[in-house]
């Protein structure tokens, strides 16, 4: 799996419901967010966030809360903070605001997500967020490692978190709609599925060009049994990128419904 968003950090989501199993497993949402002024770190930059987390791991003795989202949302211990207070003053020294430094660390966290090394990468983006509770990348990227450890419910609050900071995200709209629409087939609860619709159908009226997107939706419309719409959406994807095409999905809708446009046979 090659998760490496260097910065217009545009996150990863598979899918793994039942019917999609088969799929092309390279499948994610991805984009690139420039990052430039994070990713391009000195040395000094490098040795804080060394200094935060030596030797590259997370510190065992506190894994579970740094490795947790958001460090837990939970009390803090007299050990945290002064790590804290000695971990923004190191940041103060070494980057020229907050905000960049939290970038900085978020490009750490995509990094190391894209090592599938999900604690430290965890650490990395409650780092950003400890540093800036603004920034988008923070929660997208906590979601995204919710989601690989399979945690549907935490994965689908940090990327909404997430999306509350910046509404108009088409990309990280259907990152949830995607993982909105694999609760729906853990839990059946129908909340889900009308919620990955309506941020689908938002997602492709602000970004209509959006392959991906319309992917998500066919499959959507899939389990909806609208093998007709499921269709419309298939051949808008494959107009704007015909490798977006999940051909598992393709199959199975074919035995459902044949391509009313005889594209697909």
């Amino acid at each position: 799996m090659t998760i490496r968003i260097p910065h217009t950090s545009y996150l990863l989501i598979a899918t793994f419901l039942p019917l999609w199993v088969a799929a092309q497993p390279g499948q994610f949402i991805s984009s690139a967010r420039n990052m430039s002024s994070a990713s391009a770190s000195s040395t000094s930059r490098e040795e804080t966030a060394k200094a935060a987390d030596p030797n590259g791991s997370v510190v065992e003795t506190t894994k579970t809360a740094r490795t947790m989202p958001l460090f837990g949302e939970r009390a803090k211990s007299g050990e945290q903070i002064e790590f804290e207070i000695k971990f923004l003053m190191d940041c103060d020294q070494n980057f020229s605001n907050r905000g960049e430094a939290s970038q900085f660390f978020a490009a750490r966290g995509w990094d190391y997500l894209g090592e599938s090394q999900l604690d430290t990468a965890a650490y990395r983006f409650n780092l950003a967020w400890l540093l800036n509770d603004k920034n988008v990348d923070a929660y997208w990227g906590l979601g995204v490692v919710c989601y690989q450890q399979n945690k549907l419910d935490q994965a689908i609050r940090m990327l909404g978190k997430g999306l509350a900071l910046a509404d108009t995200n088409a990309v990280l709209m259907t990152d949830l709609a995607t993982v909105e629409l694999m609760q729906f087939q853990v839990k059946k609860d129908i909340q889900h599925l009308n919620e990955a619709e309506n941020h689908l159908t938002k997602a492709i009226a602000l970004l209509p060009d959006n392959a991906t997107s319309h992917m998500k939706m066919a499959l959507l419309q899939y389990t909806k049994a609208d093998y007709g719409r499921a269709w419309e959406h298939i051949h808008q994807a494959r107009r704007l990128d015909i490798s977006a095409i999940d051909l598992s999905l393709l199959s199975e809708l074919s035995a459902k419904q044949p391509d009313p446009k005889g594209f697909f046979k």
